[in-house]
C-alpha cells in the first residue's frame, strides 16, 4: 500500500496537445549533475536554479508563429501561441497554460517581494511567474523565460 501511494504521488496528469487528450505520466526527477548534461548552461540556471533571461532578448518574446510551447526539460505541453500576447515586458507572455494542471504555482518570496512562481508539473522546472494584470478573459499574465521553452510549430 505504501509503494502504490508513493508511484501515484511520482505521476501526474496533464493534457497532451499532439493526441488532444489527458494522460498519467511519470514525474521526472534528476541530479544537478544530470540536468547540467541535458541543458545548456542558461538553460540549466533558469530552470533548474530559479534565474531569469534578460528582458528583450529571450528567442521567443518575439515569436509570432502558430504552435506549442513545451518545457525545455521534459517536453510538457505548457502555452499555445493562441493564448500568447505582448505585454511588452520582453518575455513571452500568455493568458492560461494549455492546461491548468500541465503547471504548477508556488509562491515565491525573494527579491523582497512576493510572486507566484509557475512550474511545469512533470520536472518542476522553473519557468517564469504569474501575474494578475493581463488580458481578458483570464487577467492572467504567464511571464515566462524562453530558454524555459521549446517551440514546436504548428504543421497546417
Amino acid at each position: 500500500m505504501k509503494n502504490e501511494k508513493n508511484h501515484k504521488e511520482q505521476q501526474v496528469k496533464v493534457y497532451n496537445f499532439e493526441k488532444g487528450k489527458l494522460e498519467i505520466v511519470n514525474k521526472v526527477s534528476r541530479t544537478d549533475e544530470e540536468w547540467k548534461k541535458a541543458l545548456n548552461l542558461d538553460q540549466f540556471i533558469v530552470t533548474r536554479k530559479k534565474g531569469t533571461e534578460k528582458a528583450f532578448t529571450g528567442e521567443y518574446y518575439n515569436n509570432k508563429k502558430k504552435g506549442i510551447y513545451k518545457c525545455i526539460c521534459c517536453g510538457n505541453d505548457l502555452f499555445n501561441s493562441d493564448t500568447k500576447f505582448d505585454s511588452g515586458t520582453g518575455w513571452p507572455s500568455f493568458w492560461e497554460p494549455i492546461f491548468q494542471q500541465n503547471i504548477r504555482t508556488e509562491i515565491n518570496k525573494s527579491l523582497k517581494k512576493i510572486r507566484t512562481e509557475v512550474l511545469c508539473s512533470i520536472c518542476n522546472a522553473h519557468l517564469g511567474h504569474v501575474f494578475d494584470d493581463g488580458p481578458k478573459p483570464t487577467k492572467k499574465r504567464y511571464c515566462i523565460n524562453s530558454v524555459a521553452l521549446k517551440f514546436v510549430k504548428k504543421v497546417k
